[in-house]
């Protein structure tokens, strides 16, 4: 159970973290403590995820839950791992869809986390603390029902030499997604600010250019392939934000099919016929969770500066739709 926390920063004269700062003002509440539903995105400053280290700002609106009891200990778990690659700096593993990345609240068992730290242990290696021992080396994340590929750092200097890859956005990163529609334009660049819907706070948004709150956010596409009622589409991210395609795709009118919390599990049009709502029933049906695959990851190799690049084919699930959109 969560308690939610919501105050706004009066004027200030001194420079302050935002961890520390919160510990000040919430009984009973250990710095870190506040460090960890950091870590977990239980905390947002004026609708965005921000880090510990971040400064708060004179009207500065926080947004913080806390768990009412500590977080249970992390352990592992001997859950099988699709690994790509690995050596004695980092590892790349292909996650299942259904399984969640980092720990959190209601999600202490059975996530990437607890498989990596059971393979660690078996092995007998060691993994990057760098941002705490819940992430277990786990440089970026994907989405529980996003499917594909993730790095993982054994040590802290190559998870801070991936961590800056990933903020100077000189990543690769290459999504396939099954959207809802045709798009006029078969290839483009979405751009629009991301940020926490202020209707329901466990979703984000765009928000608009005029408006304050969200950070830039930029999706390159390519359609693939166009079917009757969907289109597989090629993304690139140029920015990494929480949900960016998922949101960017609903944004633009196509959301990614299969996203009930973005659009994605109703038919995009009115006008249907009863054999039409029954088709796109069973095909809803094949696939669960959106239908999001993470297939390309390639970045510089933080001990030999060397370009690697690795690719994931798309899971069964994915490939059964597009069958099925096709015939």
């Amino acid at each position: 159970m969560l308690k939610n926390y919501k105050f706004t920063v009066p004027e200030i004269n001194t420079r302050q973290r935002i961890d520390k700062y919160i510990a000040q003002f919430i009984e009973g509440i250990s710095r870190t403590r506040v460090q960890k539903c950091i870590n977990l995105g239980f905390l947002t400053v004026n609708g965005d995820i921000v880090k510990s280290n971040y400064i708060v700002k004179p009207a500065d609106e926080i947004d913080i839950d806390i768990p009412v009891t500590e977080k249970q200990d992390i352990e592992p778990e001997d859950i099988p791992l699709d690994i790509i690659f690995e050596d004695k700096h980092l590892l790349v593993v292909n996650k299942p869809a259904g399984m969640v990345t980092h720990p959190g609240y209601s999600n202490y068992n059975g996530t990437l986390v607890n498989a990596v730290l059971f393979h660690a242990m078996k092995s007998s290696d060691l993994l990057s603390n760098l941002n705490g021992f819940e992430r277990a080396g786990i440089v970026h994340r994907l989405d529980k029902d996003t499917s594909g590929l993730l790095v993982i750092a054994k040590d802290e200097n190559t998870h801070r030499k991936l961590s800056d890859q990933f903020f100077h956005h000189t990543i690769e990163r290459e999504y396939n997604a099954i959207v809802w529609g045709a798009f006029r334009e078969k290839s483009g660049t979405i751009k629009g600010k991301i940020g926490r819907d202020k209707r329901d706070r466990k979703k984000m948004s765009v928000i608009p250019d005029d408006e304050p709150g969200g950070k830039e956010a930029i999706t390159l596409y390519e359609v693939i392939e166009e079917f009757e009622l969907a289109s597989l589409v090629k993304l690139n991210l140029k920015t990494g934000r929480t949900h960016q395609i998922r949101v960017h795709m609903s944004f633009t009118g196509h959301p990614v099919f299969g996203d009930e919390t973005y659009g994605g599990r109703r038919p995009q049009s009115k006008l249907l016929s009863s054999k039409m709502r029954s088709h796109i029933k069973n095909l809803l049906e094949l696939i669960p969770r959106q239908a999001l695959h993470a297939r390309v990851l390639g970045f510089i190799h933080p001990a030999d500066n060397k370009f690697m690049r690795f690719e994931s084919n798309l899971p069964e699930d994915m490939n059964n739709l597009i069958t099925r959109l096709r015939g």
